[in-house]
């Protein structure tokens, strides 16, 4: 069943939604050659903290950090470890944030130092991807609309989205109802109407969809080893079109 939900409960997920973006707006700053992943985690725990947030991700469903931190090849869920950063890597940066009952949870991908045209080039399209399909998370749309739109514009710029993972409903558990595939065909799956809550987060390949997980059983890798983007909001539906509840 997807929530409907109410602007009170809204406002408490955009609260927790303001630490996710101010904790991603702070490792922005820090995320450059020379530093390490678990730093990382641990300027992200204190960041939550300070601001009344608790981590989503750590220990969900034995998941070891507070964030997770995914490095070139990572599509999702790496964990941080004493890796350093180093010039022409990109970093995947996943944050969750529980604010009293309610959740939310944002990604983004950034460059450290120069890197290559092929990396500008998809992680910029994986984030306009994001932007298409927001647009898309309104009233007399339905659920696959998002989807499709994100499909149709990553794979007409050369890249792949992938199947293993997907997006979700957010609110009062950090996976909600309902999958929200990053791939499909348009005018399927329910009706969006006001106060449904999405976690909307594209991820895509440079070369192929397919992917792979490391012995550690989280840490997901692109099948053929090419580079990965990731990108994501909580938006909340909204009469007049989506809200983005961690804009920075």
């Amino acid at each position: 069943m997807i929530i409907r939900r109410s602007d009170e409960e809204i406002s408490e997920i955009r609260s927790a939604g303001k630490i996710v973006a101010l904790t991603l707006e702070k490792l922005k700053k820090y995320a450059k050659a020379g530093t390490t992943t678990k730093e990382l985690e641990e300027i992200a725990s204190d960041e939550i903290l300070m601001h009344g947030g608790q981590a989503a991700f750590k220990n969900y469903k034995g998941y070891p950090a507070n964030i997770c931190t995914s490095l070139n090849e990572v599509v999702v869920h790496g964990i941080p470890s004493d890796r350093s950063l180093k010039e022409g890597d990109i970093l995947s940066i996943d944050v969750g944030v529980k604010v009293k009952n309610f959740y939310a949870d944002a990604a983004i991908t950034i460059g450290i130092g120069r890197i290559s045209d092929t990396a500008k080039t998809l992680m910029k399209v994986t984030e306009e991807a994001l932007y298409r399909g927001i647009e898309n998370a309104r009233p007399g749309k339905r659920l696959s609309d998002i989807s499709a739109s994100i499909q149709t514009f990553v794979e007409s710029n050369g890249f792949s989205v992938v199947r293993a993972f997907v997006g979700h409903g957010i609110g009062e558990k950090i996976h909600e109802e309902p999958e929200i595939p990053n791939f499909g065909a348009p005018d399927k799956g329910p009706s969006l109407e006001p106060g449904v809550i999405l976690a909307i987060e594209p991820m895509v390949n440079a070369g192929t969809f397919e992917v792979e997980i490391l012995e550690d059983g989280w840490t997901a890798v692109t099948k053929d080893r090419t580079l990965s983007a990731h990108f994501e909001h909580t938006i909340a539906v909204r009469e007049n079109g989506p809200e983005i509840l961690t804009a920075a």
